[in-house]
């Protein structure tokens, strides 16, 4: 008879691809992951694992049991949620992740609704960019990932994900107080041509976002300054350093010495929340999708 939680830990071998990455994803040292390994190769009967420079890699024969586990473990979770919505309880453990404004913004009124309505419910919450958190919801390790796209570019969803709309989050430009278009009730994105831009990370989404956009209009954008944190980018307009695309959610207060100039062409993220299919009916899910889209309300309410 295989066991169940080896076959979780052949599972998060297979999809880290090391034995540290599935200790990590497993909370368990990688010792303890070795030893579990050695375990179902001795019920399977068969090699599972071969030695592959300092690392390991799944043989044949591991790679097809390793194909079983992921459906079996599905069919748990399935079980798992349909016993939960039987019951009808909101308890257990709920792991969820937000990118950092929706972290600031939707979390703290979020999370306190959900411990104080159901106080059975344990929560376990981080920062994750979107496409990290997405990535953590499909391999188990995260229930719930509060993600993002913009109007004109759409984050692709792997299949197996259920999503559901939090809010609609206008952006506007922040610009210094002094700056030659911060009175104007709103601008067209192409008067920032000569701009100076303070933007994320390279390689994040809106990073990414950001250069499209402006290059689907003809600017090719001048890129001073990177920081992940909407308040770094905020910091550094006040100090004279350039422009930023500011959107509502997560940006209060903002810092003396910077002023948000509307955009013409209304630009907007969508915020909303992913799960996998196979949980979706747990009560638990059901409770924190109706948390965040409280909290995304009382943003988009002001």
């Amino acid at each position: 008879m295989l066991n169940l939680e080896r076959l979780r830990t052949l599972d998060a071998l297979a999809r880290h691809g090391s034995v540290s990455g599935a200790a990590e994803a497993l909370h368990v040292t990688t010792s303890a992951v070795s030893q579990q390994m050695a375990k179902l190769e001795r019920e399977a009967g068969q090699q599972l694992l071969a030695r592959n420079g300092r690392g390991v890699r799944l043989t044949d024969a591991g790679r097809l049991l390793a194909d079983h586990a992921a459906r079996i473990l599905s069919q748990v979770e399935l079980a798992q949620a349909d016993l939960e919505a039987q019951r009808g309880q909101v308890a257990g453990e709920l792991r969820l992740s937000a990118f950092p404004t929706a972290a600031r913004g939707l979390f703290p009124r979020a999370l306190a609704a959900l411990r104080s309505g159901h106080p059975a419910l344990r929560l376990r919450s981080c920062e994750l960019e979107p496409e990290a958190g997405v990535a953590k919801v499909v391999r188990g390790d995260l229930d719930l990932a509060v993600v993002l796209d913009w109007y004109n570019k759409p984050m692709p969803l792997p299949d197996g994900l259920v999503k559901a709309a939090i809010l609609d989050d206008p952006a506007d430009v922040a610009v210094p107080e002094g700056h030659r278009l911060a009175d104007r009730p709103e601008a067209d994105l192409g008067e920032f041509a000569d701009d100076e831009w303070i933007t994320w990370g390279e390689g994040e989404f809106c990073h990414e976002w950001l250069i499209f956009t402006l290059r689907s209009k003809g600017i090719e954008p001048r890129i001073g300054h990177r920081a992940a944190e909407t308040h770094t980018q905020l910091g550094l307009v006040a100090a004279g350093l350039g422009v930023c695309i500011a959107p509502l959610l997560g940006r209060d207060p903002m810092p003396a010495g910077v002023v948000t100039v509307p955009l013409r062409q209304r630009v907007r993220r969508h915020v909303y929340v992913v799960w996998r299919a196979d949980a979706d009916r747990r009560p638990s899910i059901r409770a924190a999708v109706e948390a965040l889209r409280a909290a995304g309300q009382a943003v988009s309410a002001g």
